[in-house]
């Protein structure tokens, strides 16, 4: 929502709403790859618990540290949600990957986006681009904050990704890291919703 909403086509038995760390990366990547060209990138994930951890350590039908206890651990695990973009942004197949850190935290996840780019660009430049998209285009999807802030300040948030302009850090003008927060409950839920808003105005 907010990226491809303009590729559903009525005829569609089956669709996907993906998931919630790909709603909050499409925005961002789109608002980079769109003004800047993204040439490759890597994603990391910093994921609050989800339903399928366990309690305590137990057995896994996956790999063996996904059964690892949620609330004692850092878990490093799959997250196919940086691939996915390429499905929803056909112009970044291939050009991301990632992974996630499920940490001891019971809502509100963050993204770390490093990409290198195919057009220079000084952090102000890539932050003035963010806002503007954030005000315009994408507004309600996608934040953008200056705040210091940390993730229980987005708890209750509607938008898939609220940029953290403040975190962000630049290496060179082709190479960036990028952090954008969501709160991976209830901004994806609200995206649920309008998906099938849209739908409805589609199919009626």
């Amino acid at each position: 929502v907010g990226v491809n909403l303009d590729a559903y086509d009525p005829s569609y038995k089956v669709i996907s709403n993906a998931s919630c760390t790909t709603n909050c990366l499409a925005p961002l990547a789109k608002v980079i790859n769109d003004n800047f060209e993204i040439v490759e990138g890597l994603m990391t994930t910093v994921h609050a618990v989800t339903a399928t951890q366990k309690t305590v350590d137990g057995p896994s039908g996956k790999l063996w540290r996904d059964g690892r206890g949620a609330g004692q651990n850092i878990i490093p695990a799959a997250t196919g949600a940086a691939k996915a973009v390429g499905k929803v942004i056909p112009a970044l197949n291939g050009k991301l990957t990632g992974m996630a850190f499920r940490v001891p935290v019971p809502n509100v996840s963050v993204v770390d986006l490093t990409v290198r780019l195919g057009k220079a660009a000084s952090y102000d430049e890539i932050k003035a681009k963010v806002k503007e998209a954030s005000e315009g285009p994408l507004k309600g999807i996608l934040g953008y904050t200056e705040e210091e802030v940390v993730s229980s300040d987005f708890i209750g948030d509607s938008h898939s990704s609220i940029f953290d302009a403040a975190a962000g850090i630049p290496l060179t003008q082709n190479f960036v890291k990028l952090i954008t927060w969501y709160d991976n409950e209830y901004g994806y839920s609200n995206r649920v919703v309008d998906l099938i808003k849209y739908i409805q105005t589609k199919d009626a």
